[in-house]
């Protein structure tokens, strides 16, 4: 719909005498003949008073009013947002400043228009007047409105991908496993969710920190706003300011003329997440602690303080409380960041974890390789065995990187040992857990003895004696424990050690025997 401005058409006459004119006279002559020129030109004209309240329209104006679904004597009067749709005209009274071209586009049409303030001797805006200059420009002005069309479709392109790439990637569910360490992980990152406080992820490289940051964000009241990231290891110390509070117009040579934002304004009412905490400069930890404690930020080469509203979660690698002892980290940053702390437990005390994860991993790989004959690889038991036997540095990270090597670089369908020993620092099947000393071994009851001969396939010479009442009265979780691990070690003897065929004669799933395995591995005797 239209929009369009002018004045009332009753102006006092003047006298045409040029030497007759003062000053005054002559701005008075020449704002009635502009606005004469462009109400004549114009094929609508609407003035706006302060209030934004239609005072008046043009004739040629009021051709538009049908499609705008309304008569002269019930729009005249009316608050201009109320009635033409899309309008800017109480922009430019508010702001005071003119709209000289724009498209406008309503239920009326698509029209070229301009707003231009109107203002009393003293200066102040007291209301706006609007053209209508064209009608359809699609047709007529055809390359123009093409051109907008194109620079208004990149734009909304840009603002989706943007949001896509702020969007919380994973949730608390993504972090894979069912054993205990990795489902208090999970209990506490949901209930830290629930809170605006700092979360601190302590855990070595490859744990899934920054999957897990994305699963409390997704978790948290900030889900629908921006999760920013930034990994400061990654940006170069004398950046980092900037990067972090933004840059105020013509801070210094060579910066952007509008200023920049940094990432505390663009997480405004989101979640900021700090990757790599532990190397960040020494000089600049002072500014991150002031705008985390006070939630005001300085851009760079400004003077103006900024409010923000950001929910801040940081991560490292590193011995913060080391780091602080040595005077390299903040011990006041530290406190402050350490309001939420949560451990991600390194891969080798998850093992439990570990068929899950592969194939998790597994079938991330194959669907991005783009290789459909991929999703049907599976990994074979004595792989397994190999995989539970690494020491795994690099955790998670590390073992895709292995599963990914081992799955493109074969065409077979089953992952052997052989497929992961390239990829692997231990080549062959996996070192046996160490025995403990004999004064640390639990003894082996009857049963278990027992239990052994028959899994060998001996005969018994005799029938175990009962156990006496006296001993009896123990802990029952100490007797179950020392069964369990009397039959744990019978197995693994009968089958030479493979944890696999022990988990099968066991009758128990390959991750519990890991679990108890990783659990109490002096206790367990493994021979091969």
């Amino acid at each position: 719909m239209p929009e369009a401005a002018a004045v009332p058409a009753a102006l006092p006459a003047a006298d045409t005498a040029p030497n007759a004119l003062g000053a005054q006279r002559v701005l008075e002559l020449a704002a009635r003949s502009l606005f004469d020129v462009f109400n004549r030109t114009a094929m609508g004209t609407m003035v706006v008073d302060k209030a934004h309240r239609i005072v008046w329209i043009s004739d040629g104006y009021k051709r538009f009013l049908p499609a705008l679904g309304h008569a002269e004597q019930d729009f005249v009067g009316q608050r201009v947002e109320e009635v033409v749709p899309n309008t800017l005209m109480g922009q430019v009274v508010d702001s005071g400043q003119p709209i000289l071209v724009d498209l406008l586009t309503n239920q009326a049409g698509t029209f070229l228009v301009s707003r231009l303030p109107l203002r009393n001797d003293a200066g102040e805006v007291i209301g706006a007047v609007g053209y209508v200059l064209l009608d359809h420009p699609e047709s007529t002005m055809q390359p123009l409105v093409a051109k907008f069309a194109q620079l208004q479709g990149e734009l909304d392109a840009a603002r989706r991908e943007i949001a896509q790439a702020r969007r919380p990637k994973h949730s608390i569910a993504s972090f894979i496993g069912s054993g205990a360490a990795a489902l208090e992980v999970k209990r506490l990152a949901r209930r830290v969710a629930l809170t605006d406080s700092p979360v601190l992820l302590l855990g070595e490289t490859g744990t899934g920190k920054e999957l897990l940051a994305h699963g409390i964000h997704a978790a948290s009241r900030r889900a629908g706003r921006a999760l920013v990231s930034v990994n400061i290891a990654a940006v170069p110390d004398t950046l980092l300011e900037a990067e972090f509070f933004g840059v105020a117009p013509g801070a210094y040579t060579g910066a952007e003329r509008k200023g920049r934002d940094g990432r505390f304004k663009l997480a405004h009412g989101g979640t900021l997440f700090l990757d790599e905490i532990g190397d960040m400069p020494l000089a600049l930890q002072a500014k991150l602690l002031r705008a985390l404690q006070e939630q005001e930020i300085e851009p760079l080469g400004s003077n103006r303080v900024e409010r923000v509203d950001v929910r801040v979660i940081a991560a490292t690698s590193c011995d913060l409380p080391a780091m602080v002892a040595a005077g390299t980290f903040r011990a006041d940053l530290f406190y402050r960041l350490n309001v939420l702390p949560i451990r991600l437990p390194p891969l080798r005390e998850r093992l439990e974890d570990l068929e899950a994860l592969v194939e998790a991993l597994g079938e991330d790989i194959a669907r991005r390789s783009g290789m459909a004959q991929m999703a049907h690889k599976s990994v074979a038991p004595e792989a397994f065995d190999l995989l539970a036997a690494q020491p795994w540095p690099g955790n998670i990270r590390e073992l895709r990187n292995v599963l990914e090597q081992a799955t493109l670089m074969t065409d077979e369908r089953v992952l052997g040992a052989r497929h992961f020993a390239a990829a692997l620092p231990l080549a062959g099947p996996g070192p046996a857990l160490p025995a403990a000393p004999a004064a640390e071994v639990a003894p082996m009851s009857r049963s278990a003895q027992a239990m052994t001969a028959a899994a060998r396939g001996d005969a018994p010479t005799a029938a175990p004696p009962q156990p006496s009442p006296a001993s009896l009265l123990r802990p029952l979780a100490e007797q179950v424990n020392e069964v369990e691990d009397a039959a744990i070690t019978a197995a693994l003897e009968a089958t030479g050690g493979n944890r696999v065929a022990a988990a099968r004669l066991l009758r128990m799933s390959r991750a519990a025997l890991y679990a108890k395995l990783a659990r109490q591995p002096r206790r367990i005797v493994v021979t091969r």
